[in-house]
């Protein structure tokens, strides 16, 4: 049977929940078991789909389709399985149902309450994952411990441990310890409340992640354990690392593996983390650097990008290199001057996905300088349409060369909805959401960076490469190298005779993982080492 785990947070939020799940379920992923992870998020929204990259950060697509919480992405890149549908429940999607089971009927007459109608439908989500035949669900519960809209998920994990069994749900829950620098000591009493509040909704921690700077020290520890009544070897410490893929090891040496393994009354051997402690000596080991700017719209909030950021430092570690990123706000790219003056101490460009038109011509600005100054150039989604936009401007002559998104009714909009796609498409349902396959042309940098010529993508986006103007582009030196099997659909275009200069209709940053970068990330970063190193890098420097 499935073993359960909750994960809830305390004291202040942005504590690192999703990391501390991530990484345990990478340690018993590595002890032989099959390991799923859930995000449960207290949000009245139905899902991430149409908040603001600037308010929530990313929005992560899972292989099925399902617009999910950017914690998703910590949890595919640690555990390396793929998530799905019901990886992600927000509070929005819960009372959507329950009102619509009202509204059918499907209540018989009787009073719709929070308990037991939400706290039904919780964990009708939770136990789902069974379906995927997992030995342990790691689930998360968003928010902190003492928010009002958290209380109806607590309710809930709380009845699970009840009709599972304690021998079968384990509870984690992760707290600051502040350190107070005028008495130069950590604070524990924080914590005691914290765990106070959670016992008073019925759950009781058997393990406590104290989330500090330093070691807090023993003292400090054996007093939460005293007074939040768990044994002293479940206080562990997740301390500030260099990097977050060094949490895995600290955790573990710390720890929290063998006693989640007691608590469960699991059988497995220990962890096999020779893999992971690869990872992590090759990214202490790295002798080289390149600096890649990311241009964008939502670069004050960096977690708008976070799987593009990852899969930049994924990159870089199978290159031998550190990966600095230098955040350009697009609206700044005016002319090709301010593009010359910005840029002029990067190694390669890359325009990630967005929607609106907001910062769009600044994005344009950075596609040209990269082609005429042979800057490895990366596009992605809404990246991939702005490179299109930017050759037909200065390639084939259409100054007015934009998408239909942007200018509807528009003379030449190279990106434009397919015949199908036309009338009311919702906001929150994008036509193309999830995986789907692409076939890559021979001889093509995509087939060097893949060396395949099938294969599958994740994809969100509503708008797709114009074919009125496919063969015109070809014409003037456009290679389209990606295609839907069928060739209808565009996927992905480059310029030849470069190190890199390709644009990706879909989202390669959701499949790369931190031993196993993604091609075409990979790629680009080798490029961009190769730039650096070029006569071509020495001359914008006169």
């Amino acid at each position: 049977m499935t073993k359960y785990i909750f994960v809830t947070g305390g004291v202040v939020s942005g504590l690192g929940k999703g990391i501390t799940a991530a990484s345990l379920g990478r340690l018993l992923k590595n002890r032989g078991l099959k390991v799923a992870a859930q995000k449960l998020d207290p949000y009245i929204n139905v899902d991430p789909g149409t908040m603001s990259p600037i308010q929530h950060g990313e929005v992560y697509v899972t292989e099925d389709g399902a617009e999910t919480d950017l914690d998703l992405g910590h949890y595919e890149r640690f555990i390396d399985e793929d998530l799905n549908k019901y990886s992600n429940l927000t509070a929005g999607k819960v009372f959507s149902r329950v009102l619509s089971r009202e509204r059918r009927g499907e209540y018989l007459g009787g009073t719709v309450q929070i308990i037991p109608h939400v706290t039904d439908e919780i964990k009708s989500h939770v136990y789902a994952m069974e379906q995927e035949d997992v030995d342990v669900l790691i689930c998360e519960i968003g928010g902190t411990v003492g928010d009002i809209e958290s209380q109806p998920f607590l309710e809930a994990i709380r009845q699970v441990g009840l009709e599972q069994g304690r021998d079968n749900c384990c509870y984690i829950h992760v707290v600051l310890v502040p350190y107070i620098s005028g008495s130069n000591e950590y604070k524990s009493k924080p914590a005691q409340h914290s765990v106070k509040e959670l016992q008073g909704m019925g759950v009781n921690p058997d393990i406590i992640i104290l989330r500090a700077d330093g070691s807090v020290g023993t003292d400090i520890r054996r007093k939460i354990s005293t007074f939040c009544n768990v044994k002293p070897e479940c206080v562990i410490e997740n301390l500030t690392m260099p990097s977050l893929y060094q949490c895995p090891l600290m955790l573990h040496t710390n720890g929290l593996d063998d006693v989640v393994v007691e608590k469960l009354q699991l059988d497995v051997p220990p962890a096999d983390l020779t893999e992971w402690k690869q990872v992590v000596s090759r990214i202490a080991t790295r002798s080289k650097t390149c600096t890649i700017a990311l241009v964008g719209k939502y670069v004050k909030l960096h977690d708008a990008y976070l799987s593009v950021m990852e899969s930049l430092y994924h990159a870089g570690f199978e290159n031998d290199s550190q990966v600095e990123i230098k955040w350009v706000e697009s609206e700044d790219l005016t002319d090709q001057n301010a593009c010359k003056e910005i840029f002029a101490d990067v190694d390669g460009i890359i325009v990630p996905g967005g929607f609106g038109d907001r910062g769009i011509e600044g994005m344009i600005q950075a596609a040209q300088y990269a082609r005429e100054n042979n800057v490895p150039y990366f596009g992605i989604c809404l990246g991939m349409q702005i490179m299109v936009m930017e050759f037909a401007r200065g390639v084939l002559g259409y100054a007015d060369a934009n998408s239909s998104e942007f200018t509807p009714d528009g003379k030449h909009n190279v990106i434009a909805l397919m015949a199908d796609q036309q009338g009311n498409i919702p906001k929150g349902g994008t036509m193309r959401l999830g995986k789907y396959p692409c076939t890559v042309a021979p001889g093509t940098k995509m087939a060097e960076c893949y060396g395949q010529t099938e294969i599958w993508e994740r994809h969100r986006h509503r708008y797709e490469f114009n074919n009125d103007f496919r063969q015109e582009m070809q014409d003037a030196g456009l290679v389209i190298s990606g295609t839907s099997p069928d060739g209808r659909l565009v996927e992905t275009v480059e310029l030849p005779g470069r190190a890199f200069h390709l644009g990706a209709q879909f989202h390669p940053e959701f499949k790369s993982r931190p031993n196993r970068a993604h091609p075409l990330f990979k790629g680009f970063i080798a490029a961009a080492l190769k730039f650096r190193t070029s006569a071509q890098r020495s001359l914008m420097h006169l």
